[in-house]
């Protein structure tokens, strides 16, 4: 038997009172964007941290569909929060240099103005007479209580799932209060498969013969049975099928006994109905109807050209993370959003970590060490940008600042030097394959403010964002589609040509997406690897400064600087200007590059 069966997303949330909740009560009349109104506005929220003399500090969390206020601990005396691994002194929300503000959302049930509230035209609780909200009527109530804080703009604003969605729709609604924004596990709007899910779980409350038609707050018992219901079959959706094998597959015979009028003959059946049971003891099942809804609603377009002008007001820098096994909000929502900035010019990075958590692996330990980083790194650049002279400068050709087996970490990257001197200053520039960010960091201590990488390696895109760069996860193979014609001055491809599969159609698209193409490669033509293949009979180790061979190198090309030069001859590429480098002896080639020089920059065009 799994000890941890009953563990969820779930496990530190609670119906305690909030022993640091405050409240801020806005008296005029709230209009909402479906037509109704409000006639005033109480916003429950918490606060951690300490707001700088100059209020640049602030962070604003935006919780998801069952989240409230209490997102952490504020003291080893106080409950658990429901992000507790995120935020608090040292985390990457980290509390000693951060403001972190968390409200419970319009339509909550925790204290924010929601059904559960008097309707004081009635003096009863609004129930299902509480009007219909959207993400929209959520942001603007948000910023109500950032205004009374007296936070003129916000250093970021973040959220996962619906907390996603307040997080994309605030930042293009007020482009001026906020200098960042990380939306996790999200989209643009949700799958006709994720809506389906709400609509029955919705049916399932509406259809309780104890709903009451939305006021059954004065009668014996509510509609806990179709509340549970709804809970039971939204955190199917939460998990993957992965974390379900491990979670149940050994022990599938094996349910926990717990008291519940739910089925228990599966392992899984226990934990759901664990789940919906405990789920209906801290939720109300009228703000669950209403938010549902608002997600259900949540459209910022349903084409690229629709998505672009949605997110076109938007001026602050974003992080956006999917997970790999998540099929509530996959991973090509997210990327339909990055493809959105991308194409209009906007500050992005982006990773899809591996995960096989599901939905919820934003909330649970198991892939912190990714999304957790990418988030402290990325706060941390947006409140102190990173000292360029500080820098570590360079990195190693695959993407590892510090590996030991690269001849990098030692000696200072010659080929950078030239690529570098080979692009103008103030150049717009695209790196492909940009491992670590060591290149795009020379740039950026020149001058160059428009640069953006493209790398596959998690954490790679990790140590990127740490130094304050903007990098894409993507790989190359599947093509540019995101950029315009011309978008950038220069595209680099360094040291990643020999990875490449598709070697054709992405030189095609370098070409497309930039004025220039700058290709780096290792050339095999270089003498002492004909002698090891000649003289020993043996694969020459042209990936000697990583340390790799045959059978576990990255590398799937193997070509000369004879090779690529009748290659772009053959499709019709101009070859510019070509410079040859031996980076054993750290000297420039003049003399038969082809056979003395181990690798070659050149610099096209089409």
């Amino acid at each position: 038997m799994n000890d941890n069966l009953f563990d969820s997303s779930d496990s530190n949330r609670h119906a305690h009172d909030l022993r640091h909740l405050q409240t801020a009560r806005f008296d005029e009349p709230f209009d909402l964007e479906r037509g109704g109104r409000l006639p005033s506005v109480t916003i429950a929220y918490e606060t951690y941290g300490r707001l700088s003399p100059q209020r640049d500090n602030a962070v604003l969390i935006c919780h998801a569909l069952s989240g409230d206020s209490h997102v952490a601990r504020h003291d080893e005396d106080d409950d658990p929060g429901w992000w507790d691994i995120m935020v608090g002194p040292g985390k990457p929300i980290d509390t000693d240099r951060f403001f972190v503000v968390c409200p419970n959302i319009l339509g909550g049930c925790r204290g924010t103005t929601g059904p559960n509230c008097t309707n004081p035209a009635t003096g009863r609780p609004f129930g299902a007479e509480f009007p219909a909200i959207t993400v929209g009527d959520l942001v603007r109530a948000q910023l109500l209580l950032i205004d009374h804080l007296g936070i003129g703009r916000l250093l970021a604003v973040l959220g996962g799932s619906l907390g996603g969605h307040m997080t994309l729709d605030f930042a293009r609604r007020y482009p001026d209060r906020t200098a960042g924004a990380v939306a996790l596990a999200t989209s643009a709007r949700i799958t006709s498969q994720a809506l389906a899910f709400d609509v029955v779980g919705r049916n399932a409350i509406l259809r309780d013969p104890s709903y009451h038609d939305g006021q059954y707050y004065d009668k014996p018992e509510g509609p806990r049975v179709g509340l549970a219901l709804a809970r039971m079959l939204a955190h199917i959706t939460y998990l993957s099928r992965e974390a379900m094998m491990r979670k149940f597959g050994a022990d599938r015979l094996a349910p926990r006994d717990i008291q519940t009028d739910f089925e228990t003959q599966f392992s899984v059946g226990s934990y759901l109905a664990y789940q919906g049971d405990r789920f209906g003891q801290r939720f109300d099942a009228n703000s669950y109807v209403a938010l549902t809804a608002a997600i259900d609603l949540f459209n910022l377009g349903n084409s690229p050209a629709e998505l672009a002008e949605a997110l076109r007001g938007a001026s602050c820098r974003w992080l956006l993370i999917s997970f790999s096994s998540d099929w509530l909000f996959p991973k090509f929502q997210s990327r339909d959003l990055v493809d959105a900035l991308i194409a209009d010019d906007k500050p992005v990075s982006y990773c899809n970590v591996e995960s096989s958590c599901g939905h919820d692996a934003f909330l649970l330990p198991n892939d912190l060490d990714s999304y957790g980083e990418l988030v402290r790194a990325f706060l941390a650049n947006l409140h102190a940008p990173p000292d360029d002279e500080k820098q570590d400068t360079d990195d190693g050709p695959y993407g590892s600042i510090t590996s030991p087996k690269s001849i990098f970490h030692h000696q200072h990257r010659i080929d950078y030097d030239s690529i570098v001197e080979l692009i103008p200053p103030a150049a717009s520039v695209l790196d492909l394959g940009c491992g670590t960010g060591g290149l795009l960091s020379r740039l950026r201590r020149r001058g160059h403010r428009h640069t953006m990488g493209l790398e596959r390696d998690e954490q790679a895109i990790v140590a990127c964002v740490r130094r304050g760069l903007d990098v894409v996860q993507a790989d190359l193979n599947e093509g540019l589609d995101a950029f315009t014609a011309k978008q950038f001055d220069f595209v680099v491809l360094s040291q990643t040509l020999q990875t490449v599969i598709d070697v054709c159609r992405v030189l095609d698209e370098m070409l497309r997406v930039g004025h220039r193409a700058i290709v780096s490669f290792p050339n095999l033509g270089y003498e002492p690897y004909r002698r090891e293949l000649a003289d020993a009979g043996r694969a020459p180790h042209a990936d000697d400064v990583e340390g790799y061979h045959w059978y576990d190198t990255p590398n799937v090309r193997f070509l000369t600087i004879a090779d690529f030069e009748t290659f772009c001859e053959e499709k019709k590429i101009q070859v510019h200007k070509r410079i040859a480098l031996n980076t054993r002896t750290q000297q420039p080639v003049d003399v038969d590059p082809n056979r003395n020089a181990n690798l070659a920059i050149l610099v096209l065009s089409r």
